[in-house]
């Protein structure tokens, strides 16, 4: 008795090392998603005082909010090269040391080079991470459990952008009683460590990340393709019974049996993305991820104060809806992982991506209404430029009342007193926009044009902007105002209702989207071509994020919000239809089970019926 005794012991002592280590290992992942989502939340909150104080235009502004985007698709072109080279686990290292390293680089910044890199690097950082992050995942858990794990990237992804929001909620308490007592030069110094204090925030989960990915072992499946079985073997005994890490090995070692035997009949077996068996997973993917982004998550997260901000919400409302805007998507994260095992990913994301188009449509809808009630002063301003092409303007209750009186008709639904100016203006071939000023903010520096905030420095940075205007002419040419709005600022109840349809887009995003993307990218590559194949799905993916948030304030300008949001829902249909017609079904399927389907895509019956052992 006492033998059996001991060997019971023994065995739930394994067994809770076990369960320990899957624990800790989803803490770590878990911890690079916190780092993603900082990645994407953490401008939301500083961004109104960077706009503040920085004293940079708004292409500019959306280039800072683009950069960690552009970081993405640096590092997303090596990710999977890298992972294959130098593995899962150090990859994961190396992320989160670039996110350290960031940090400083943009809290200690002044000017917009600096403050670019600093940016740059969180991007590389966040593109690593969000490769070889579910990844990793996909090829340590065990089928049954491969949804929610990877999913608990995602929730703490959300976490971390719930922290953002949360900081800058309490650095807007701290503005506005700097604003009641303070001077305008006290309430400026005070933005500007505003911003700059929000981002020192974030360091000490990065340190986290650098140690815990120290910990971990490596994926079980990137050491069996190195030839290191033993090493395999002992990575899945870390988180999986005896029998459950042989059954995986042997699986592992027949799908590389049939590559070798395919060869041997003269199948020529190449890593190669025009094979049948890789092509359709590889467009599925791709398709996806364009689709999740082309949503205008990112976008919408980054801009979301200043979105609650011209909707008719004051500087503290806009800091509260955003901070509620990442609760709801934290709390509904929890609900799509409870889900996404028991519905599966195709549900999710056809219930996900239709309320998606549903709220987008409608919040732009609201936002046309308003936009309607706005007056072009064009000629007004053009009127006002300095015999030296610049143009200073304080935009106040007074100026709004001058501009409404001018050029005729139009204005009377405006109350000067709660009136907002944009200012689209151009020297020679580049166009540029001024941040939105709105009358009633008495501590607003005074708009500002001049040749510099527009004309690129270099021909570089002129190219990238506008390869068929010349800098030449550009640097003599007169200012020209293109097109000067004044709108009504929307009172707070339109505020609170643009709020709440936000809401609704982030509950089904959270739901659906938010969940399975990660899935969806990692579940559908073959193992042949997984990393690599992720790299250039991600390309896209950010490519597509890169360009919406860089054009995010110009098309805003220039066309208003509610054209932005029109484009968002038009590029999730395309999603829906994609979920609907074309992606199978891969909850509780093994990788090569996955793999096995799209090896025989001619087959009708498919993944959706199969059925497998470690199926829920």
């Amino acid at each position: 008795m006492a033998i059996v005794s001991t060997g019971a012991g023994a065995t739930t002592a394994l067994d809770d090392k076990r369960s320990g280590y899957n624990r800790f290992l989803l803490l770590v992942a878990g911890l690079g998603g916190l780092l993603y989502g900082v990645d994407v939340g953490i401008i939301g909150g500083a961004l109104p005082y960077l706009e503040a104080t920085s004293g940079l235009n708004a292409g500019q502004l959306s280039i800072i909010v683009a950069a960690v985007l552009l970081g993405s698709v640096i590092s997303t072109l090596f990710a999977g090269m890298l992972a294959d080279w130098m593995g899962r686990r150090p990859l994961m290292t190396l992320s989160g040391i670039t996110f350290v390293a960031s940090i400083p680089i943009i809290a200690l910044s002044h000017g917009y080079g600096p403050l670019f890199f600093g940016r740059l690097l969180q991007g590389i950082s966040g593109g690593f991470i969000g490769v070889v992050v579910p990844l990793y995942l996909a090829e340590c858990l065990v089928a049954s459990k491969r949804g929610k794990g990877t999913g608990i990237f995602q929730w703490l992804l959300t976490l971390g952008i719930v922290a953002a929001a949360l900081i800058g909620i309490y650095y807007s308490y701290r503005v506005e009683a700097v604003a009641r007592t303070a001077s305008a030069a006290a309430l400026f110094a005070f933005k500007d460590q505003a911003w700059r204090r929000i981002f020192w925030v974030s360091l000490p989960p990065g340190i986290l990340f650098v140690i815990g990915s120290l910990l971990v072992a490596e994926s079980p499946r990137w050491l069996f393709r190195r030839g290191k079985a033993h090493g395999a073997r002992a990575a899945l005994l870390r988180s999986r019974s005896p029998e459950q890490a042989e059954a995986e090995l042997k699986e592992m070692e027949a799908t590389a049996a049939a590559e070798k035997h395919e060869t041997a009949l003269g199948k020529k077996v190449k890593d190669s993305l025009l094979r049948r068996k890789y092509v359709i997973p590889f467009i599925l993917a791709c398709v996806i991820l364009f689709c999740n982004t082309a949503t205008g998550i990112n976008s919408i997260i980054g801009y979301n104060t200043n979105i609650l901000l011209q909707s008719g919400l004051s500087d503290v409302q806009a800091h509260w809806g955003y901070v509620v805007f990442t609760v709801v998507n934290f709390l509904l994260t929890i609900g799509g992982l409870m889900l996404v095992d028991r519905s599966g990913r195709k549900f999710l994301l056809t219930v996900g991506s239709a309320g998606i188009i549903i709220s987008l449509g409608i919040t732009g809808g609201i936002f046309r209404f308003n936009e309607q009630r706005q007056v072009e002063r064009q000629g007004a301003i053009q009127s006002m430029v300095n015999p030296d092409q610049t143009l200073t303007l304080r935009f106040d209750a007074d100026e709004a009342e001058r501009l409404l009186g001018a050029n005729g008709g139009g204005a009377q639904a405006i109350d000067p007193n709660r009136a907002s100016l944009v200012i689209v203006y151009s020297y020679g071939g580049f166009t540029a926009e001024t941040n939105v000023a709105r009358s009633e903010d008495k501590s607003a520096a005074p708009i500002r044009i001049t040749r510099e905030s527009c004309v690129p420095a270099n021909k570089v940075e002129a190219f990238s902007k506008n390869p068929f205007a010349s800098l030449d002419t550009a640097r003599v040419a007169p200012l020209k105002i293109d097109k000067a709005f004044l709108s009504p600022v929307p009172d707070a109840r339109n505020g609170w209702l643009v709020a709440i349809f936000l809401y609704i887009f982030m509950a089904f995003y959270a739901v659906g989207p938010g969940v399975c993307v990660w899935l969806a990218l990692s579940e559908l590559m073959p193992t042949r071509i997984r990393s690599n194949g992720m790299s250039i799905a991600l390309v896209i993916n950010q490519v597509v994020s890169t360009t919406l948030a860089a054009i995010f304030l110009p098309i805003v300008s220039n066309y208003g919000y509610s054209t932005i949001f029109f484009v968002f829902a038009g590029f999730t249909v395309i999603y829906f239809i994609t979920a609907v017609f074309f992606l199978p079904e891969t909850k509780g399927k093994t990788l090569e089970e996955i793999e096995e389907h799209f090896e025989k895509a001619g087959n009708k019956s498919g993944i959706t019926t199969a059925t497998s052992p470690g199926a829920d």
